[in-house]
């Protein structure tokens, strides 16, 4: 900034900065303190100022300086005092000052009467993000799997979201599948957490090439630990056993008897626990379950089975009788075995669906039971566990529940009966497997 003049006051002027009169000779003014000999020059000539602040015919560092205070010889003087006008002038904006900006206090823009303040406590708004800078969320890989709550958590392998915790409906909860001549349904039911049933249902062909329609259900015993991976190791098992013994021309019967042998051995190899696990769960029985199985093939309907779970007869000419082609190996059918009960009375004991007989490492002696019949007639073979024989536990109760177009409506027959038991009450898990028999003519298919 370059120096201003020294002058003092003249007669009946009065102070640049509070217009006050002053007296000739004054160096400052009594009123303010002004500093007389810093007035400038009076030119209506002012420097332009540029965009950094500093004039154009000042050096370059002359913005930053500020003015030099002049010598005093007296310490009753006032300090002096500098005002806006003695510093150089720009606009907050960065554009040239206003023709005024020199000459005394800047006018100030109106203000609000009232500026918003943050609640107390409250954090400061945050800046908008720039959207291009903005990472999006990383895709998961192929096969992960969603909560169905949230649908941004992942699902842990105990069926639970990373996330938000909401328990994952279960694959089992209800399943359903159909082959060209059978097809199962199972169902958890109103009343478990969880479904413990399994079925396998499949068909292969004999060496004479004709076919063989298979269906396997199991039932988890729930007082055992993992019912559900009984039954599920339980169903494959079997089916996989009579895939591979019916094409290599096993007689069907006893490759039913070997398929429930095969699956005893699977449900054993889960009690094989490591010893450590034993320890810290000793309370922790073998893995049980029952199973129901039953093959239509060659003119043949053969039936096997351990447990309760229970495989029906159904004739299409409802006229004919509806037969129940297992009996349980149960507590109720062993007192009405040992007459000691009749039905009705056995069954109504609380002791009644006590199994006597099941898969699993702690069963008593395994004595598979099975059974070969040539039906005359058409007709299907229903094969289910409990969950549904319960509701349509008589055969007049179950021939009443199956549609009269199950042979031709597999699915939907076994949609109608795991309806029937929901209806019911759906105390317990339920799958029904519905198998068609179709009666071959004599000598048809030959050459």
């Amino acid at each position: 900034m370059s120096q201003m003049h020294q002058q003092t006051a003249g007669a009946g002027s009065t102070c640049p900065g509070c217009e006050e009169p002053l007296e000739s000779g004054d160096l400052f003014c009594g009123a303010c303190g002004y500093d007389l000999s810093a007035q400038p020059a009076g030119s209506d000539d002012r420097p332009t100022v540029a965009m950094n602040g500093s004039s154009s015919a000042a050096p370059p560092d002359a913005s930053s300086q500020w003015p030099v205070a002049p010598d005093v010889d007296s310490s009753d003087m006032p300090v002096p005092a500098h005002l806006p006008t003695d510093l150089p002038v720009t606009e907050s904006s960065g554009g040239e000052p206003s023709p005024n900006a020199g000459d005394g206090p800047a006018e100030r823009p109106a203000e609000p009467d009232e500026y918003p303040l943050p609640a107390p406590g409250a954090p400061p708004e945050p800046e908008p993000a720039d959207p291009r800078a903005v990472l999006s969320e990383p895709t998961p890989p192929a096969g992960t799997k969603l909560c169905v709550a949230c649908r941004s958590g992942r699902v842990d392998p105990d069926g639970y979201c990373e996330n938000c915790g909401h328990a994952q409906p279960r694959e089992r909860d209800h399943m359903e599948q159909q082959l060209d001549a059978v097809a199962a349904v199972s169902d958890r039911g109103l009343r478990h957490h969880r479904n413990e049933d399994a079925f396998a249902i499949s068909s292969a062909a004999l060496p004479d090439g004709s076919p063989a329609v298979v269906a396997i259900v199991c039932d988890g015993v729930s007082s055992a630990t993992r019912p559900g991976e009984a039954s599920l190791a339980a169903s494959r098992e079997a089916n996989e056993t009579l895939l591979d013994a019916l094409p290599r021309g096993t007689h069907p019967q006893q490759a039913m008897h070997d398929a429930i042998l095969a699956a005893a051995d699977a449900v054993n190899a889960l009690a094989a626990e490591p010893t450590q696990a034993r320890e810290h769960s000793p309370h922790q029985n073998a893995p049980a379950c029952t199973l129901v199985g039953s093959i239509v093939a060659g003119g043949l309907l053969v039936v096997g089975w351990v447990g309760d779970s229970r495989a029906y007869w159904v004739p299409d000419d409802r006229s004919s009788p509806t037969v129940r082609l297992t009996e349980d190996d149960s507590w109720a059918a062993q007192m009405v075995a040992a007459g000691l009960m009749n039905e009705a009375e056995a069954y109504a004991d609380e002791r009644a669906h006590a199994i006597t007989g099941w898969l699993g490492a702690d069963a008593y002696e395994l004595e598979p039971h099975t059974a070969s019949f040539k039906p005359d007639r058409a007709g299907v073979v229903v094969v289910c566990t409990d969950g549904l024989w319960n509701y349509a536990e008589a055969v007049e109760e179950m021939a009443r529940a199956v549609p009269v177009d199950s042979a031709l409506r597999p699915l939907h027959s076994a949609q109608v009966l795991v309806g029937h038991a929901l209806d019911g009450g759906g105390h317990d898990n339920v799958t029904v497997a519905i198998l068609p028999f179709r009666l071959v003519p004599q000598g048809a298919g030959s050459a």
